[in-house]
């Protein structure tokens, strides 16, 4: 979904399905590093020179917050790719057809509570548009939507109830269930795991903590499907939000740390960690640059690799590249932290194939399927809502070889703001998502039409299982309280969304020396989620002398 992101890495993108990142390798060079001064405060000025490595949402947010403070720092950053924004970009489509010249790829929206992307939209002038998500799930018996009730929700309605009262008890022994996989929980309850498909999460949904479905059911904050509906599951609109243009807001964001004197080396890879320790020095090797700026993977290896120093290295990547370019470098608890992490290959098709989509989801109103009551409680009011403003954003379905396997799809006209969702269907953009290449049997990505193709993308994605929380969040603090020069600042270090991002960027910025934004001080709910985030990840409290 929107607030799940796909984890492209803005260091070393999985652009081929099963690569992690560019391989080490060819000529160096061993010229002087290009860096000023040498090392610790011994930077010119006196400032600290600091390697940001990706230029995703987190090496962004880094650099933003290191840049406000040019006496004390002289900030470098740096992409293998050819644009900044990692994951979040933007294509150009067909604006006659579609109703608009751009649509956004990769990470399309998130939550209301994204307080830390909404300061960084609105200081370029940009600004996120609010959406309440319709869901549509499988078709004919087994179409599910939260807009208006169907025959599926009735037949298990005795299920239903006893999963309101399940999430009831887990909220109440939420210590107990915090790290429990869902499938466990779920059979503790006399519940099938495949109700956790429901939650529309993905192929690893049954090995997600238990915690993680609870809150979405039962914090008001966080709860995407809050208050549990005990008739339907699922009944209410989850207020989503819509993301402006991503390459132009990303572009903008690059040219204001230019004015800053922020150096935005794009094209550039880090290929090998030298040492760490008194200073740090790295190889760097520049890369060719190709036509949509999404440079290719074990590419360009005939290019010299260039020897510089720095102060500090931010790893703003993939926790599996960070782990890669280390290499012998990594301390034991960082081989065992970044080696805990699992990933996934998964593709996404950018499309415009109705007959595909109406073969395998429910896009439109089906009268039969929709039911007026359940038990005594009536639903004539939903049901007319749905036959008149139906229209999903979110589709799931689940594959025919396999029904505990999942394909997500997002009607992006219907769901993108800037696009004509009163289009008829056949002139809306879709992006259906075959998740994990390992399950590539289970895919039905061949039927969709090669003329109807626009394009195509390839994410190396976390898996949010339960042992990423039990053997990875709970030490990400070991990895940053280190004397070796290194900070890491990822999504992957807590849960992939673009806000978690954006605040391990700032958390890094913070615990270098950067102060908090006071605007964001003095929004209780951002303050709030940057005091939990520092803590957990850096072991650090949140001063007020430190903003500005």
């Amino acid at each position: 979904m929107t607030s799940r992101q796909r984890s492209r890495s803005s260091q070393t993108t999985a652009v081929n399905p099963g690569v992690n990142g560019s391989a080490s390798g060819g000529a160096k060079s061993t010229s002087p590093s290009t860096t000023a001064g040498p090392g610790g405060t011994g930077g010119a000025g006196g400032r600290k020179r600091v390697l940001v490595v990706g230029a995703g949402a987190a090496g962004m947010s880094c650099a933003d917050g290191l840049a406000r403070h040019p006496d004390k720092f002289d900030v470098t950053i740096i992409d293998a790719m050819g644009y900044c924004g990692g994951q979040a970009f933007s294509i150009p489509i067909d604006e006659n057809r579609y109703g608009s010249k751009w649509m956004n790829q990769g990470v399309q929206g998130g939550s209301y509570i994204y307080q830390h992307t909404f300061h960084h939209f609105g200081k370029l002038g940009f600004e996120a548009k609010p959406v309440d998500l319709q869901v549509s799930f499988g078709k004919g018996d087994k179409f599910w939507t939260n807009l208006f009730p169907t025959q599926l929700v009735a037949k298990h309605s005795s299920d239903i109830k006893r999963f309101e009262t399940a999430i009831r008890w887990m909220r109440r022994l939420q210590v107990l269930f915090a790290l429990v996989p869902i499938k466990v929980s779920l059979k503790l309850w006399g519940l099938s795991e495949d109700l956790a498909l429901f939650l529309g999460t993905g192929n690893a949904t049954p090995d997600l903590p238990t915690a993680m479905m609870e809150r979405l059911y039962t914090s008001p904050t966080y709860g995407m499907w809050y208050p549990v509906d005990p008739k339907s599951l699922s009944s209410n609109l989850p207020p989503m939000v819509v993301f402006p243009e991503s390459t132009d807001f990303y572009t903008k964001w690059q040219k204001s740390l230019e004015e800053r004197n922020v150096k935005v080396r794009l094209n550039t890879e880090l290929t090998t960690v030298i040492t760490r320790k008194p200073t740090v020095r790295v190889l760097l090797r520049p890369r060719r640059e190709t036509e949509d700026k999404h440079n290719p993977n074990l590419a360009d290896q005939d290019l010299p690799e260039t020897e510089e120093e720095f102060d500090e290295i931010v790893f703003c990547v993939l926790a599996d590249t960070a782990k890669r370019v280390l290499g012998k470098q990594a301390r034991g608890t960082e081989k065992w932290v970044l080696g805990n992490t699992t990933w996934s290959d998964d593709v996404t098709v950018t499309h415009s194939d109705i007959d595909y989509i109406k073969k395998w989801y429910t896009i439109e109103f089906d009268k039969e399927q929709a039911v007026s009551k359940l038990g005594e409680r009536d639903e004539t009011a939903r049901v007319q809502k749905g036959e008149k403003e139906f229209k999903p954003m979110y589709l799931i379905k689940e594959t025919p070889k396999d029904p505990r396997k999942l394909e997500m799809c997002f009607d992006c006209s219907a769901f993108q703001y800037q696009l004509d969702k009163d289009k008829p269907l056949e002139d809306h953009v879709f992006q259906t998502i075959y998740l994990n290449k390992k399950h590539e049997d289970t895919w039905s990505k061949d039927e969709i039409k090669k003329d109807k193709i626009i394009r195509e993308d390839w994410w190396h994605q976390l898996c949010h299982t339960w042992k990423h929380y039990a053997f990875v969040v709970p030490f990400v603090w070991a990895l940053n309280r280190n004397s070796k020069n290194t900070t890491y600042a990822a999504a992957w270090t807590l849960v992939n969304a673009h806000e978690v991002a954006i605040i391990s960027g700032q958390a890094a910025a913070y615990k270098l020396g950067a102060d908090y934004p006071q605007e964001l001080y003095h929004n209780d709910f951002a303050r709030k989620s940057f005091k939990a985030y520092l803590f957990l990840m850096h072991g650090l409290t949140l001063s007020e002398q430190r903003t500005s």
